[in-house]
């Protein structure tokens, strides 16, 4: 069974950073892609950033280009997202996806965790 459980969420302030968590399990992890989606209030669910399943070809939308890093950790089954200069914008409940092939982007994903609340405020 996959299971897909994220941390690091939390409260910060704007220009702040997090690095967010996500383990893993029930799967062989190197061999599909990964990635984090988010969704703000009342908005709809929209993709973040995607790593393939041996860490070394990863895409960004545009607003994570350049604050963002998405790595993993094959070793630990582990997946994370580095975010850095975080704006109010950036408020959101953030969630880990499994894809269902060795790279995907989008919400192509067969798998997602519970997500983890992430908030920028001053």
């Amino acid at each position: 069974q996959v299971q897909l459980v994220e941390s690091g969420g939390g409260l910060v302030q704007p220009g702040g950073s997090l690095r967010l968590s996500c383990t893993a399990s029930g799967f062989t992890f190197v061999r599909y892609g990964m990635g984090w989606l988010r969704q703000a209030p009342g908005k709809g669910l929209e993709w973040v950033s995607s790593i393939n399943g041996v860490g070394f070809t990863t895409r960004y939308a545009n607003f994570a280009e350049g604050r963002f890093i998405i790595t993993s950790e094959n070793a630990e089954n582990t997946v994370y997202l580095q975010m850095n200069n975080l704006q109010p914008e950036d408020t959101a409940v953030y969630y880990c996806a499994k894809y269902p092939t060795g790279y995907g982007i989008g919400r192509t994903y067969d798998a997602r965790g519970q997500g983890t609340q992430v908030t920028v405020s001053s």
